[in-house]
């Protein structure tokens, strides 16, 4: 019981560093996802013909495509064409493009839930677009894109250990490290099962504390 207690508490700062590398990518890659996935949800909506079509293009190919493709085309192919990028960057950006592509329809989805006659009403008392997203569409779709977003949110910390295949020194990288060197692979990866659904399930506490604030469904429920 000694050894085993000695081995956990060796092995376990060791796990956290490559923890801490997990959650920094995530909280990197959560945004610049969400602000994809904005931008190309609206863009679907977009009576421009070019635009929409743009953001149908960019959807499908990322949707339709393995993310280890994506990850593996931006690190090896790029730079054969004169686009080098560091591992970080790449991984970021391929994590972004991949979880924007599927966030983009959560928000098409919610934007298309608001009823049409409130936008109708919005734009007979001559409120610009801009005006008309930000105080009508967005307050109303922003609850019913919380619960799937943090779907996407815990999908996205399990999909950085993929990150480990370009170097990168997350806790997936880390934990095969360990158990090739220790030899201790059933103890790292149970350790590894462990920190990992800590992480995701802080993560979704902290979704549904939005959701909580934001009353989820609510409001766009209320308003058919």
């Amino acid at each position: 019981m000694e050894t085993l207690f000695t081995t956990v508490i060796a092995l376990v700062p060791r796990l956290l560093d490559g923890a801490v590398t997990t959650v920094a990518i995530t909280l990197l890659t959560a945004p610049v996802a969400a602000l994809l996935a904005l931008i190309a949800g609206l863009a679907r909506l977009s009576h421009v013909k070019a635009v929409a079509a743009a953001a149908v293009v960019y959807v499908e190919l990322f949707r339709g495509t393995s993310l280890l493709v994506q990850l593996f085309f931006m690190f090896y192919v790029l730079p054969l064409i004169g686009i080098e990028l560091s591992p970080w960057t790449t991984g970021v950006a391929t994590l972004a493009l991949n979880f924007g592509s599927y966030g983009s329809e959560i928000v098409r989805g919610a934007l298309l839930a608001v009823p049409r006659g409130q936008i109708e009403a919005a734009l007979v008392l001559h409120m610009p677009p801009s005006q008309v997203l930000r105080r009508v569409l967005l307050p109303q779709a922003l609850p019913a894109m919380l619960p799937p977003f943090g779907n996407q949110l815990v999908e996205l910390v399990k999909a950085t250990s993929l990150l480990s295949l370009i170097t990168i020194s997350d806790l997936a990288f880390v934990g095969n490290a360990l158990a090739q060197t220790t030899g201790r692979v059933t103890m790292v990866y149970v350790l590894l099962l462990l920190i990992y659904f800590a992480i995701a399930y802080t993560l979704t506490l902290a979704v549904r504390a939005l959701e909580r604030r934001y009353g989820t469904g609510a409001t766009v429920a209320g308003a058919r």
